[in-house]
């Protein structure tokens, strides 16, 4: 049973299905992507969609047809900017109370963040763009006082939840932020039950099958609000019992190919990151634990046919990119050889040499 959830959940999320034909085409179609390890963020999008490399995927970014801002939970994802203001409006409440006792204890009072929120309208005006150190300066000069650490990120992160800021162009490695007035011109406002009919549509059709519980982990929104958009989408929708659980999926999706696939996923990747309940793509290897991200930690992971069979890491060279593929149980000849193939799709990602080593 669990073989057969991995293989719906490979193909709603296009790993082993073609659909979207640009990156932000896949956040659209995803709602959103986790994007706490940016490079992992942007490797995740590029297995959703063919011939990408990092080059052009960071021109879209810094365009701004693909934003990165604080949504959904107290972590960054890529939405688009037509979906940004409904998302926030949405789920930054849910945020904002669980962020709230840390702010407190950061000294960062509601006056406080709409002083600074005032400093960052006022200092990116224009279409200015400042990284968070440039940002920091403009508040000691707007006599603010000195903001770092986390001070710093959990202010930032206020800026983002209240619709001031989202993500600047990248200034070489460095991130930058922006004015979301100037990075999405508004959108028609929408009510939240109309978001929350939104955001679950999409969820479960590119997601499921899964379960209310799952969906609620994924939006930062409660279990009652997962089955409100559920209820409000029984058009679309369709529920399948597996195991004695019900799901739900979307109600005309084709059934899924039986194909043999590989992938190199990325850390925080949306095809397990996006369930509460993960054990499903354990069966093979017997253990969740590195999905888990017990420490706020995800390893890259290697996944055969939907299944968990061990982890990867990478690190640049002064050639190009060494691939470290650990197995952590019986991987076949042939199934190596399609690891090997997923190597070559992040080799041309690159645009670099790859050298993968087993160890």
């Amino acid at each position: 049973m669990p073989l057969d959830i991995c293989r719906w959940r490979l193909a709603g999320q296009f790993l082993t299905t073609t659909g979207p034909t640009t990156p932000a085409d896949v956040v659209r179609l995803l709602g959103a992507v986790q994007a706490q390890d940016y490079a992992g963020a942007k490797w995740a999008l590029a297995q959703r969609v063919r011939d990408i490399t990092d080059d052009a995927l960071e021109a879209a970014l810094d365009a701004g047809d693909i934003l990165r801002t604080h949504v959904l939970r107290p972590t960054w994802h890529f939405v688009r900017p037509a979906d940004i203001r409904w998302m926030l409006a949405l789920t930054a409440p849910r945020v904002r109370a669980k962020t709230a006792g840390p702010n407190r204890r950061l000294e960062l009072d509601s006056t406080f963040i709409r002083r600074s929120n005032a400093v960052f309208e006022q200092v990116l005006a224009g279409g200015r763009s400042l990284t968070r150190s440039e940002l920091a300066a403009e508040l000691r000069r707007a006599r603010l006082g000195v903001v770092t650490g986390q001070r710093l990120g959990h202010l930032m992160m206020e800026a983002e939840l209240g619709g001031i800021v989202c993500s600047g162009p990248r200034r070489g490695k460095q991130f930058t932020y922006a004015l979301l007035e100037e990075r999405a011109p508004g959108a028609p406002p929408i009510s939240n039950d109309e978001a929350l009919h939104e955001l679950t549509r999409r969820y479960f059709t590119t997601r499921g099958p899964a379960t209310p519980h799952d969906f609620a982990w994924w939006s930062g929104l409660t279990v009652a609000d997962a089955k409100r958009g559920i209820a409000s989408n029984a058009d679309a929708l369709e529920r399948v019992t597996l195991g004695g659980t019900d799901y739900w999926l979307g109600a005309d999706q084709s059934p899924p190919p039986r194909v043999r696939s590989a992938h190199l996923l990325p850390n925080y990747d949306e095809y397990f990151i996006g369930h509460r309940d993960r054990s499903a793509i354990a069966a093979r290897l017997g253990d969740d634990r590195s999905v888990l991200g017990g420490t706020a930690l995800v390893p890259h992971v290697i996944v055969v046919d939907g299944q968990l069979v061990g982890t990867w890491r990478r690190a640049a060279t002064n050639d190009g990119i060494v691939i470290e593929l650990s197995a952590g149980t019986r991987v076949t000849a042939a199934e190596r050889q399609r690891i090997l193939a997923a190597t070559i799709a992040l080799e041309r990602f690159h645009r670099v040499p790859v050298d993968v080593r087993w160890i």
